[in-house]
Protein backbone atom coordinates (compact mmCIF):
# COMPACT_ATOMS: atom_id res chain seq x y z
CA UNK A 1 0.00 0.00 0.00
CA UNK A 2 1.61 3.53 -0.94
CA UNK A 3 1.69 5.49 2.04
CA UNK A 4 2.94 8.78 3.60
CA UNK A 5 4.58 8.02 6.35
CA UNK A 6 8.18 9.03 5.18
CA UNK A 7 6.30 12.15 3.95
CA UNK A 8 4.85 12.94 7.26
CA UNK A 9 8.06 12.04 9.57
CA UNK A 10 10.78 13.99 7.36
CA UNK A 11 8.20 16.82 7.62
CA UNK A 12 8.78 17.01 11.19
CA UNK A 13 12.47 16.09 10.93
CA UNK A 14 12.51 12.66 12.39
CA UNK A 15 14.72 9.84 11.67
CA UNK A 16 13.31 6.36 11.32
CA UNK A 17 14.68 5.25 14.98
CA UNK A 18 12.59 8.31 16.01
CA UNK A 19 9.69 7.78 15.13
CA UNK A 20 10.07 4.25 15.90
CA UNK A 21 10.71 5.39 19.65
CA UNK A 22 8.26 7.69 19.72
CA UNK A 23 5.60 4.68 18.79
CA UNK A 24 3.77 3.09 21.97
CA UNK A 25 5.08 0.40 22.75
CA UNK A 26 7.91 1.11 20.82
CA UNK A 27 9.48 -0.33 17.62
CA UNK A 28 12.55 -0.88 15.97
CA UNK A 29 13.75 1.42 12.64
CA UNK A 30 13.99 -1.45 10.49
CA UNK A 31 9.64 -2.10 11.30
CA UNK A 32 9.26 1.84 10.21
CA UNK A 33 11.12 1.78 7.31
CA UNK A 34 9.53 -1.40 5.81
CA UNK A 35 6.22 -0.10 6.62
CA UNK A 36 7.15 3.04 4.56
CA UNK A 37 8.00 1.24 1.87
CA UNK A 38 5.22 -1.29 1.60
CA UNK A 39 7.52 -4.48 2.37
CA UNK A 40 5.35 -4.81 5.29
CA UNK A 41 1.35 -4.65 5.52
CA UNK A 42 0.38 -1.64 6.99
CA UNK A 43 -2.71 -2.29 9.05
CA UNK A 44 -5.19 -0.37 10.47
CA UNK A 45 -3.71 -1.02 13.91
CA UNK A 46 -0.09 0.18 12.89
CA UNK A 47 -1.62 3.68 11.34
CA UNK A 48 -3.07 4.12 14.55
CA UNK A 49 0.46 3.64 15.93
CA UNK A 50 1.98 5.71 14.21
CA UNK A 51 -0.36 7.99 13.65
CA UNK A 52 -0.44 8.59 17.43
CA UNK A 53 3.58 8.65 17.41
CA UNK A 54 3.32 11.35 14.86
CA UNK A 55 0.97 13.55 16.43
CA UNK A 56 -1.86 13.09 13.03
CA UNK A 57 -4.96 11.78 12.57
CA UNK A 58 -3.88 8.18 10.89
CA UNK A 59 -5.85 8.20 7.93
CA UNK A 60 -3.79 10.83 6.64
CA UNK A 61 -1.02 8.11 6.68
CA UNK A 62 -2.91 7.08 3.39
CA UNK A 63 -4.96 9.83 1.66
CA UNK A 64 -3.46 12.18 -1.04
CA UNK A 65 -3.60 15.91 0.07
CA UNK A 66 -4.39 16.35 -3.95
CA UNK A 67 -7.34 14.86 -4.44
CA UNK A 68 -10.33 15.21 -2.46
CA UNK A 69 -11.43 12.96 0.02
CA UNK A 70 -13.99 10.28 -1.49
CA UNK A 71 -17.64 10.31 -0.34
CA UNK A 72 -19.92 6.73 0.64
CA UNK A 73 -22.44 8.97 -0.63
CA UNK A 74 -25.17 5.85 -0.92
CA UNK A 75 -26.01 2.01 0.08
CA UNK A 76 -27.20 -0.44 -1.91
CA UNK A 77 -30.04 -2.44 -0.61
CA UNK A 78 -32.90 -4.72 -1.68
CA UNK A 79 -35.01 -2.38 -2.63
CA UNK A 80 -32.13 -0.41 -4.39
CA UNK A 81 -29.65 2.38 -3.97
CA UNK A 82 -30.52 4.71 -0.86
CA UNK A 83 -28.73 7.93 -0.13
CA UNK A 84 -27.18 8.17 3.26
CA UNK A 85 -28.16 10.56 5.69
CA UNK A 86 -24.41 11.50 6.60
CA UNK A 87 -21.99 11.11 3.89
CA UNK A 88 -18.89 10.40 5.00
CA UNK A 89 -15.17 9.75 3.98
CA UNK A 90 -14.37 6.60 2.53
CA UNK A 91 -12.68 3.96 4.74
CA UNK A 92 -9.90 3.20 1.39
CA UNK A 93 -8.15 5.97 0.14
CA UNK A 94 -6.89 5.45 -3.79
CA UNK A 95 -5.10 7.42 -6.29
CA UNK A 96 -7.43 6.75 -9.05
CA UNK A 97 -6.74 9.35 -11.77
CA UNK A 98 -9.25 11.15 -13.42
CA UNK A 99 -11.60 14.30 -13.73
CA UNK A 100 -13.94 14.69 -11.31
CA UNK A 101 -14.84 13.90 -7.83
CA UNK A 102 -15.00 10.67 -6.22
CA UNK A 103 -17.78 8.51 -4.73
CA UNK A 104 -18.51 5.42 -3.42
CA UNK A 105 -21.35 3.08 -3.28
CA UNK A 106 -21.47 0.56 -0.75
CA UNK A 107 -23.51 -2.65 -1.32
CA UNK A 108 -25.44 -3.91 2.03
CA UNK A 109 -27.08 -7.18 0.43
CA UNK A 110 -25.76 -9.07 -2.23
CA UNK A 111 -27.53 -8.09 -5.53
CA UNK A 112 -26.72 -9.25 -9.48
CA UNK A 113 -22.69 -9.25 -9.34
CA UNK A 114 -22.65 -7.33 -6.23
CA UNK A 115 -22.13 -9.01 -2.41
CA UNK A 116 -22.57 -7.97 0.72
CA UNK A 117 -19.54 -5.51 1.91
CA UNK A 118 -18.48 -4.74 -1.40
CA UNK A 119 -17.53 -0.74 -2.24
CA UNK A 120 -18.25 0.53 -6.27
CA UNK A 121 -16.02 3.67 -6.44
CA UNK A 122 -17.89 5.77 -9.13
CA UNK A 123 -16.30 8.77 -10.84
CA UNK A 124 -18.90 11.80 -11.69
CA UNK A 125 -19.17 13.09 -15.07
CA UNK A 126 -21.79 15.54 -16.47
CA UNK A 127 -24.52 13.76 -17.95
CA UNK A 128 -23.69 15.49 -21.29
CA UNK A 129 -20.61 13.23 -21.00
CA UNK A 130 -22.99 10.16 -20.82
CA UNK A 131 -22.12 8.40 -23.88
CA UNK A 132 -18.70 7.09 -22.72
CA UNK A 133 -20.85 5.74 -19.99
CA UNK A 134 -23.45 3.23 -21.76
CA UNK A 135 -23.05 -0.19 -20.95
CA UNK A 136 -21.39 0.65 -17.73
CA UNK A 137 -22.40 0.25 -14.14
CA UNK A 138 -24.09 3.62 -12.82
CA UNK A 139 -25.57 5.55 -9.76
CA UNK A 140 -27.70 8.79 -10.91
CA UNK A 141 -29.15 11.23 -8.28
CA UNK A 142 -33.63 11.27 -8.18
CA UNK A 143 -35.52 13.62 -6.95
CA UNK A 144 -35.89 13.45 -3.12
CA UNK A 145 -32.62 12.67 -2.00
CA UNK A 146 -32.75 9.15 -3.59
CA UNK A 147 -30.95 7.35 -6.45
CA UNK A 148 -30.98 4.99 -9.45
CA UNK A 149 -28.07 2.39 -9.62
CA UNK A 150 -27.38 0.01 -12.59
CA UNK A 151 -26.40 -0.08 -15.75
CA UNK A 152 -26.51 2.97 -17.71
CA UNK A 153 -28.58 1.78 -21.41
CA UNK A 154 -29.87 4.59 -23.14
CA UNK A 155 -29.73 7.99 -23.17
CA UNK A 156 -32.23 10.22 -25.13
CA UNK A 157 -32.36 14.01 -24.65
CA UNK A 158 -32.45 14.97 -20.81
CA UNK A 159 -33.86 11.01 -19.87
CA UNK A 160 -31.53 8.32 -19.18
CA UNK A 161 -32.14 4.35 -19.13
CA UNK A 162 -30.73 2.40 -16.61
CA UNK A 163 -31.47 -1.61 -16.24
CA UNK A 164 -30.87 -2.36 -11.99
CA UNK A 165 -28.66 -5.49 -11.26
CA UNK A 166 -30.23 -9.03 -10.15
CA UNK A 167 -33.03 -11.21 -12.77
CA UNK A 168 -36.12 -9.64 -13.73
CA UNK A 169 -35.50 -6.04 -12.98
CA UNK A 170 -37.40 -3.50 -14.83
CA UNK A 171 -35.75 -0.44 -16.55
CA UNK A 172 -35.53 3.18 -14.21
CA UNK A 173 -36.47 6.11 -15.99
CA UNK A 174 -34.76 9.33 -14.28
CA UNK A 175 -34.92 12.80 -16.23
CA UNK A 176 -32.20 15.00 -16.27
CA UNK A 177 -29.93 13.97 -13.32
CA UNK A 178 -27.31 16.59 -12.10
CA UNK A 179 -24.51 14.13 -12.66
CA UNK A 180 -23.80 10.48 -13.37
CA UNK A 181 -21.36 8.70 -11.85
CA UNK A 182 -19.30 5.95 -13.12
CA UNK A 183 -17.79 2.82 -11.81
CA UNK A 184 -14.64 2.75 -12.08
CA UNK A 185 -13.55 0.73 -8.94
CA UNK A 186 -14.54 -2.82 -7.04
CA UNK A 187 -13.20 -2.93 -3.40
CA UNK A 188 -14.62 -6.33 -2.15
CA UNK A 189 -13.04 -7.92 0.66
CA UNK A 190 -10.91 -11.02 0.81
Amino acid sequence: MINRIRTVRKERGWTLADLAEACDPPTTAQTIGRLETGMRTLSVKWMERIGAALGVDPDILVRSEQNDTAQVVAVLKDGGAEALEDPHDAMLATELGGDGPLMVLTVEASVGEYRSGDQLWLRQVDPADSGRAINRDVLVPRPGGRFAFGRLIDRRGSLVGLLPPGHGEKQMVVDDPAWIGVAEMLVRRL
